[in-house]
C-alpha cells in the first residue's frame, strides 16, 4: 500500500487516495477466481476447471475485480489511515479512482472529529443550590420504614375503620340490574387507597365482620366504561374479614430493630444525613445539566453525521445489553412495544446527539485550558476501573487503552474547571420610587432564593 493523498475535505472529512500494487491485485484476483471458479458454468468445461483467461474474455477483464477489491480494501483502508494519523469517527465512503497496468488506485472520504472552538465557557450564569432537608422528609422516611416493619391482626370484635384491609364480596346493580364487571368475591380492599369507585370505601368504613350492606355510589362522569359513567350504582356489601396495619412505635428499640444505631435521635440523624446526601446529589445532577446545555450552545464544530450515528448505535447495544441482564433481548422488546429497529434509533437520536456535542464541548474545554492527566490521576482512574470490575490493576491497564483513560479524566477535570468557575446569577435591584404613589406595598430583597 503506498499512500498518495491526505487532504482536509468538507463537512469534518478526510480524503484518503492510496495505491495497492499490481502485484498484489493480481493475486488477489487470482485468488477470487480460486474461490469462485466451481460456481461459474463454461461450456466446453466442466464445473471448476475452466480458465481465468477463458472467463475473462467471456465475461468480461472486470468479472472478478469487484470481490478482489472488497478483499483488499480493510487491510490496505487500515494501513493507509495509521500511516496519515487521522482518527476516524466512522465508516468510510470508499471509491476506485483507476485500475490500470499500474495497479489499484482507491480514494477513502474518512469523517473524523471535527476542528472545535468554544468560547465563553468560564463565569456561566448557574449556581448550584441545595435543599435543606425539611420535617416531614424524616417523617416519611420514618413512616415507611414503619410500614415495612408492620404486622397484620386479625379484627373480630371491632368495625374496621380507614387503613385497615377489609376482604369483602360484592356485587353492583343498576336500576336493579346487576352490571359485567361488578362482582367480587374476597377481596382484598384496603381503606382508603382509592382503589373503588369514590365514596365506595367511606361507606365500608365502620361495619364488622359479617356484615351485610349496601353501598350507593355514582360512577364517575369520566368513568373509563362509557355505559357505567354518571350512573348511579348500588353494591350489596359482605364483609369476611378485617385486617388491623399495626405499626411498630418509634423509639429506642425500634431504631435497634432497623438500624444500627441505639436511639431513634441518632437514627434520625442518620436519616437526615442520607435525605441531605439526595439532595445534594440532585442539586449537583441538576447544576451539571445546565452548565453542559450551556457549553454545547457555546460549542462551534462541523459534526460528522457518522459521529451521531455511531453514538446512535452505542445507545441501541447498550440497551439491549441492559434488556439481556433484565432477562429479555431487544428483538423481544420490539415485538412487545410494537416498535420497529429504525423507530428505537429516532427515539434515541436527540440524547445521543447530546452525548456527541457534550463531549466535544469539553474535549475543547480541556485543550484550551491545555489540561494534563498526571501519572498519578491516571493510576487511580485505573484503580477505579479495576475495583469497579474486579480485576487487577495491571490487568486493567493491558485491556483499556491508555489515551482512551487520559480522555476521559481531562473531559472531567474541564468539567470541573466550568463548574469551579460559574457565577451565581445576580437578580436586578428594583428601582426606588421616586414617589410616593410609585412605591410598591413591599419590595422583595434582590438576592431572595
Amino acid at each position: 500500500m503506498t499512500l498518495l493523498k491526505n487532504e482536509k475535505a468538507e463537512n469534518s472529512t478526510v480524503k484518503l487516495e492510496f495505491s495497492v500494487d499490481k502485484a498484489t491485485f493480481d493475486a488477489a484476483c487470482e485468488k477470487v477466481y480460486r474461490r469462485t471458479v466451481k460456481k461459474i458454468n463454461v461450456p466446453g468445461f466442466r464445473a471448476g476447471k475452466a480458465p481465468k483467461a477463458i472467463i475473462e474474455k467471456m465475461y468480461g477483464k472486470g468479472v472478478f475485480y469487484e470481490d478482489a477489491i472488497n478483499d483488499l480494501i480493510p487491510d490496505n483502508y487500515n494501513a493507509a489511515l495509521k500511516e496519515s494519523g487521522i482518527e476516524a469517527v466512522g465508516q468510510p465512503e470508499i471509491d476506485i479512482v483507476s485500475i490500470d497496468e499500474n495497479g489499484l488506485v482507491l480514494s477513502a472520504i474518512v469523517p473524523v472529529k471535527p476542528e472545535c472552538k468554544i468560547e465563553g465557557y468560564k463565569g456561566l450564569p448557574f449556581s448550584k443550590t441545595v435543599a435543606k432537608v425539611k420535617a416531614e422528609e424524616i417523617e416519611n422516611e420514618l413512616k415507611m420504614v414503619q410500614e415495612r416493619n408492620s404486622r397484620e391482626i386479625d379484627v373480630t370484635d371491632a368495625p374496621c375503620a380507614m387503613g385497615d384491609v377489609a376482604k369483602i364480596d360484592f356485587e353492583g346493580f343498576i336500576d336493579g340490574v346487576a352490571f359485567e364487571g361488578g362482582k367480587g368475591e374476597n377481596y382484598s380492599l384496603k381503606l382508603g387507597s382509592g382503589s373503588f369507585i369514590p365514596g365506595f370505601e367511606e361507606q365500608v368504613a365502620g361495619h364488622s365482620v359479617g356484615d351485610e350492606f349496601d353501598v350507593n355510589v355514582p360512577f364517575p362522569a369520566d368513568y373509563h366504561a362509557a355505559e357505567l359513567a354518571g350512573k348511579d350504582a348500588c353494591f350489596k356489601v359482605k364483609v369476611n374479614t378485617i385486617t388491623k396495619i399495626e405499626l411498630p412505635a418509634l423509639d429506642d428499640d425500634f431504631a435497634k430493630d432497623v438500624s444500627e444505631f441505639d436511639t431513634l435521635d441518632e437514627y434520625k440523624a442518620d436519616l437526615k444525613a442520607k435525605i441531605q446526601k439526595r439532595h445534594e446529589n440532585a442539586a449537583e445532577a441538576e447544576f451539571e445539566e445546565k452548565v453542559m446545555d450551556a457549553l454545547i450552545e457555546k460549542l462551534e464544530a462541523d459534526i460528522p453525521e457518522a459521529m451521531f450515528a455511531a453514538e446512535v448505535e452505542n445507545s441501541v447495544r447498550d440497551y439491549d445489553n441492559r434488556l439481556r441482564q433484565s432477562g429479555l433481548d431487544l428483538k423481544t422488546y420490539l415485538q412487545y412495544t410494537g416498535m420497529d429497529l429504525d423507530g428505537l434509533r429516532a427515539q434515541m437520536r436527540p440524547q445521543a446527539e447530546k452525548q456527541v456535542k457534550a463531549r466535544l464541548a469539553l474535549e475543547a474545554v480541556a485543550a484550551a485550558e491545555a489540561i494534563e492527566v498526571t501519572e498519578e490521576e491516571l493510576s487511580a482512574e485505573y484503580a477505579l476501573i479495576a475495583d469497579t470490575y474486579k480485576l487487577e490493576a495491571d490487568k486493567v491497564r493491558e485491556m483499556v487503552d491508555e489515551a482512551m483513560v487520559k480522555a476521559d479524566v481531562s473531559v472531567r477535570k474541564a468539567m470541573q474547571i466550568v463548574k469551579d468557575n460559574a457565577k451565581k446569577p445576580t437578580k436586578p435591584r428594583a428601582k426606588k420610587a421616586t414617589k410616593a404613589e410609585d412605591a410598591p406595598a413591599e419590595e422583595a430583597p434582590a438576592d431572595a432564593e
